[in-house]
C-alpha cells in the first residue's frame, strides 16, 4: 500500500500575528517501492511536510494515510509509525548513546526485541550500511567522521527495518566522495530491504540520479511532480525560483540556446556523455 497525503496543510503559531503557513494544501501518492525525491528551496516546507509522513507533526487540516493507518488518529498512528523510519539532516541530532552499538540497538529494544535480538538486529544493520561492528562497535558515535555518522544514523533506523525510509537532507555537509558513499549505502539498502526511500535534497544532481519521481515544493505548496525527465526539462522554473538545476542539464541549456539540438531529457552526466557519443559517431 502507498502512503497518500489529503490536502494536507500545518500552520506554526495559528491565531497569532506569526502566523505562518509551512505547508499548504498538498495532496500526493507515494508508492510502495520507489525511490521518492523531494525539492525546493529552504523554507519551502520539505522539512515540515515530512515530519507528517511518521506523525512528529500533526496537520492543522488534511490527513496523512500511511499503509491506510490515519497519521492524525492517536491509535493508528502507532502503527503507521512503526512502518516509518526517519534520518535527519543532522545526525549527531540522532545520536546519543555511549558507543555506537548501544546507539543502533536502541530502536529494536524500543520496539520490544530482548537485549540478545537488538544486539543481532543492530550488528546486522551496522553491516549492511558498511560499519563493521568489530571495528567501530564499542566506538563512541562521536568519534566517527561526518559520513560515518550518517552510516550509523541510518543503521539505528534500518534496525527496526522499516518499510519506508524518510531521509532529510543525508549527505549536507558531506564532501564528494562522502556524498557518493551515503548515495551508494541508501541504493543498497533499498535493493537488499526492497523499502521506499523518500529523500529531501538540496543537491539536484543527487535526485536526479537516485529518483523516480520528484515532488517539487515553492512557497509552501506542491509546484510540481513527475518523473525527473518531467521536471528537469524546467529548467528555466527551477531557477526562477531559486533551485540550482543540475549542471548537467544548465549546459544542456545553454547549448539548446546556442542552436545545437540538444534533447530536454538531458540533466546527469552520463545522459549528456551517451547523446553526445551518439551525435560524434553519427
Amino acid at each position: 500500500m502507498p502512503i497518500v497525503v489529503e490536502n494536507l496543510t500545518h500552520t506554526y503559531m495559528p491565531g497569532t500575528p506569526n502566523a505562518h503557513v509551512a505547508v499548504d494544501n498538498v495532496s500526493l501518492t507515494i508508492n510502495e517501492g520507489e525511490f521518492f525525491g523531494i525539492i525546493g528551496h529552504t523554507g519551502s516546507g520539505k522539512s515540515t511536510f515530512i515530519q507528517h509522513l511518521n506523525g512528529l507533526i500533526q496537520p492543522t487540516s488534511g490527513r496523512v494515510l500511511v499503509d491506510g493507518f490515519d497519521m492524525n488518529d492517536k491509535k493508528q498512528r502507532r502503527q503507521g509509525r512503526a512502518l516509518v523510519g526517519m534520518v535527519f539532516q543532522y545526525p549527531d541530532y540522532q545520536l546519543f548513546d555511549s558507543t555506537v552499538l548501544d546507539d543502533v540497538m536502541f530502536g529494536p529494544k524500543n520496539i520490544g526485541q530482548s537485549p540478545e535480538e537488538a544486539k543481532a538486529s543492530a550488528e546486522a544493520a551496522m553491516r549492511t550500511v558498511g560499519l563493521d561492528p568489530e571495528k567501530f562497535g564499542e566506538k563512541s558515535p562521536f568519534e566517527l567522521s561526518g559520513g560515518e555518522k550518517r552510516r550509523a544514523a541510518l543503521a539505528g533506523i534500518i534496525a527496526m527495518k522499516p518499510k519506508y525510509l524518510v531521509l532529510d537532507e543525508p549527505m549536507a555537509g558531506l564532501d564528494p566522495s562522502g556524498r557518493r558513499e551515503v548515495l551508494k549505502t541508501i541504493s543498497d539498502l533499498r535493493t537488499e530491504l526492497g523499502c521506499t526511500v523518500i529523500m529531501v535534497s538540496h543537491s539536484m544532481e543527487d535526485v536526479a540520479r537516485s529518483a523516480e519521481r520528484i515532488a517539487v515544493m515553492n512557497e509552501s505548496k506542491l509546484f510540481a511532480l513527475g518523473t525527473p525527465d518531467e521536471i528537469f526539462s524546467r529548467t528555466d522554473d527551477l531557477i526562477a525560483m531559486g533551485l540550482d538545476a543540475p549542471q548537467t542539464a544548465r549546459l544542456a541549456k545553454a547549448l539548446r540556446e546556442k542552436g545545437i539540438a540538444v534533447p530536454d531529457n538531458i540533466y546527469t552526466n552520463e545522459q549528456f556523455i551517451e547523446w553526445f557519443g551518439r551525435v560524434r559517431n553519427a
